[in-house]
């Protein structure tokens, strides 16, 4: 299938937007968040790329079996890091940092991404996330959704080399409001785990008037970026 990747701006660290549940990659300009960031676009502090998702062809298809959805997704991981993590090199240089972000269901894969490739990705922001791929799997849990959800093979991660290039990064941020439908126990529970394997993190909850919704996230991606980084 076409992966089309939009990109925004010249220069600056890579910003590599996953979407939220079934969308694609024109999703966060729809959803003026592009727009929210653009004064560091325009401003060369960051690149922005972002991707199609097939979770319509895993997770959020109700038409196929559990092996079909694993499998999928599965595909998505090598994509980004055979294909666009490539590109992201050729539209930028080598030594380019890349940070991955994503909301909802895109904080899952975001932080799952980069927690498997710490070499070819160096920081997270996820935002409103769970990170238990059993929430979204509807009860099939087998040895590929294990290796697919942090929430599970974090806290049996021993391989000294990954622990160590992880706890390198500087950028862990895990946000989550305390608003509608967001659940800011998922992100705690979470943390814990990084905590308990050494890993250096943020985790940031804020009150009940940031809802699970584009309007959080529109104010919550440009002041990480313009605090964070």
């Amino acid at each position: 299938m076409e992966m089309p990747i939009a990109t925004y701006g010249n220069y600056g660290f890579a910003l590599l937007l996953v979407p939220t549940a079934a969308a694609d990659y024109l999703e966060y300009e729809r959803f003026q968040l592009i727009e929210a960031i653009s004064h560091f676009i325009d401003s060369g502090k960051v690149k922005v790329f972002s991707i199609n998702s097939i979770n319509n062809e895993s997770w959020m298809n109700d038409h196929v079996d559990p092996g079909t959805k694993i499998f999928r997704h599965r595909q998505f991981n090598d994509y980004v890091y055979e294909e666009v993590i490539p590109f992201i090199k050729t539209h930028t240089s080598n030594e380019t940092p890349i940070i991955i972000c994503g909301a909802s269901f895109g904080a899952l894969h975001s932080m799952n991404l980069f927690l498997k490739r710490p070499d070819l990705l160096n920081g997270v922001i996820a935002m409103s996330g769970v990170y238990d791929l059993t929430e979204y799997s509807k009860g099939h849990y087998d040895e590929d959704v294990y290796f697919n959800s942090p929430q599970h093979y974090m806290p049996n991660l021993n391989d000294h080399y990954i622990l160590e290039q992880i706890r390198k990064s500087h950028h862990i941020h895990i946000f989550s409001g305390s608003g509608d439908y967001e659940d800011p126990a998922a992100s705690g529970r979470f943390a814990k785990i990084l905590y308990d394997k050494g890993i250096n993190y943020e985790l940031d909850v804020w009150g009940t008037e940031w809802p699970h919704d584009w309007n959080t996230w529109r104010y919550v991606l440009p002041h990480y970026l313009g605090t964070r980084f």
